[in-house]
């Protein structure tokens, strides 16, 4: 992730309801929220969430696709782990192992539950 679509994407979540937008959809996992569920989520008008939401889109943040009559929209989860790259990236001079590690774990997130044994 380069500068500008850093800046592109901390500026698009440095918006309250964007922000709580993107927890919805990372809570949500790959399977996503409907556009009218987010909107009654946030106790907002449709239109309003559909601005948010595309903004979100425009950012590379999160992504839409049509399910018949709805649109469903989910975080893309490599677009978010690289903004905490991003800023991670030089942690330490670039030599901190838990960093390296936990930047490698997000680049391996799908938004889909992995199974543990126990």
């Amino acid at each position: 992730m380069n500068q500008g679509e850093a800046l592109r994407g901390f500026a698009a979540i440095a918006q309250e309801t964007r922000l709580r937008i993107i927890r919805m959809l990372v809570t949500a996992g790959a399977d996503g929220l409907a556009s009218g569920s987010i909107a009654e989520n946030l106790d907002g008008s449709p239109q309003r969430t559909s601005f948010h939401l595309r903004e979100l889109e425009n950012a590379g943040l999160v992504q839409s696709r049509r399910d018949g009559k709805s649109i469903i929209y989910s975080a893309r989860f490599s677009q978010l782990s690289s903004l905490v790259a991003f800023l991670m990236h030089d942690c330490c001079q670039g030599h901190c192992k838990h960093c390296d590690e936990a930047i490698a774990l997000l680049a391996k997130c799908e938004g889909k539950p992995t199974r543990t044994t126990h």
